[in-house]
């Protein structure tokens, strides 16, 4: 029977009436090298509030300029950026649920030529090119904390109900957080957390105990045992959940026990779960509701995040405790979700099979 993942949890001053989590989804909206949400965005953050999700959080929003994914990513790198924040904030309060947002830095991954990174790291992309990354002086480290901080001031000012710290898929966070990447000398290299922790100590000082501040974090960096050791070491500076997913990847060495039934970053968010008393958040390959109660049952995890499902079909927490089909991501080898929404097939075949059902 599934009923656990529809029951209501606290975290801080914040009920989530449900443990399904909306995570981190780059949207394509914003307007290039603006940063700026625009009605599109809002619309979009809006309709998945009313699905029903028990929080929602919003696509990684840039810190700074030379930090982007894209030339079309949100930012919060200026005052001017914080009214249309605003708008999407209300909107998704309007529709009953509660919000963060994902801030971010992409280091040796970002579109820079010229990257930051904790050390020289050389990079292999996708089209097989390599870049090595511009090791980070202790002005830029500085630099980078308090555009951190900024952000987050300016995302508490937006009027989000807290923030989660990108510390996974390749970006700055991680690269700080893997030996395999961050080879510096310096405290920041000998304590790998250090460049975090300073981040959230910050942030704590500028924003009201009550703020939410979270983090995904990488459940292989490089090691379960590594991430096990980060997790507790930040829990240690305050923060107030963890949100796992793949750290560093090129630089990874998973785990996954002979006959486990979920995905190895599923145990890891197990394991760290055990390991600290902050709520953790699951993510990937979750295509059910009755898998999403399973690993909610069997992990002990707080929170479960469901991607996928939500960007084909926006209703899927409320089809799910209609016991209604939710829909499942095909996992199409290239998405379309980005350039043209409309010929998705997980959205159309989920459209169709929830038109016969009618």
């Amino acid at each position: 029977m599934i009923k656990n993942i529809f029951t209501p949890t606290q975290l801080k001053t914040l009920t989530f009436k449900n443990r399904i989590c909306v995570p981190p989804m780059i949207t394509p909206f914003s307007q290039p090298h603006t940063g700026l949400v625009v009605e599109e965005t809002v619309q979009h953050y809006q309709r998945l509030a009313l699905g029903q999700a028990g929080l929602i959080i919003v696509e990684a929003t840039a810190i700074n300029l030379n930090g982007r994914l894209g030339v079309r990513q949100l930012g919060l790198w200026n005052d001017e950026q914080i009214e249309s924040h605003q708008n999407l904030v209300q909107a998704v309060h309007k529709a009953g649920a509660p919000v963060l947002v994902q801030i971010h830095h992409a280091g040796i991954v970002g579109i820079e030529e010229e990257a930051f990174c904790p050390s020289a790291y050389t990079y292999t992309r996708a089209d097989g090119r390599e870049k090595t990354g511009i090791e980070m002086t202790l002005e830029d480290v500085h630099a980078i904390q308090e555009d951190f901080v900024n952000a987050a001031v300016r995302a508490y000012k937006a009027g989000y109900d807290g923030i989660e710290l990108h510390g996974c898929h390749n970006y700055l966070l991680c690269q700080f957080m893997n030996r395999k990447v961050n080879t510096r000398t310096d405290a920041y290299g000998q304590d790998r957390t250090l460049f975090v922790r300073e981040i959230i100590t910050q942030i704590r000082k500028q924003t009201p105990a009550s703020w939410i501040v979270g983090i995904r974090l990488g459940g292989f960096e490089p090691t379960l045992e590594d991430a096990i050791v980060n997790a507790q070491q930040l829990e240690a500076s305050g923060i107030d959940f963890f949100d796992i997913s793949y750290g560093f990847r090129r630089e990874q060495e998973t785990t996954l026990p002979q006959g486990y039934p979920y995905w190895d970053i599923i145990y890891a968010a197990e394991q760290i779960k055990a390991a600290v008393s902050v709520p953790v958040f699951a993510a990937n390959g979750i295509t059910s509701p009755e898998m999403a109660e399973n690993i909610l049952n069997d992990t002990k995890v707080d929170m479960i995040d469901i991607g996928r499902g939500f960007m084909v079909n926006f209703d899927w927490a409320k089809d799910a405790m209609a016991g209604l089909e939710t829909g499942q991501c095909l996992r199409c080898k290239v998405c379309m979700l980005y350039t043209e929404p409309e010929r998705c097939p997980g959205r159309i075949l989920t459209a169709k099979r929830k038109r016969s059902v009618k």
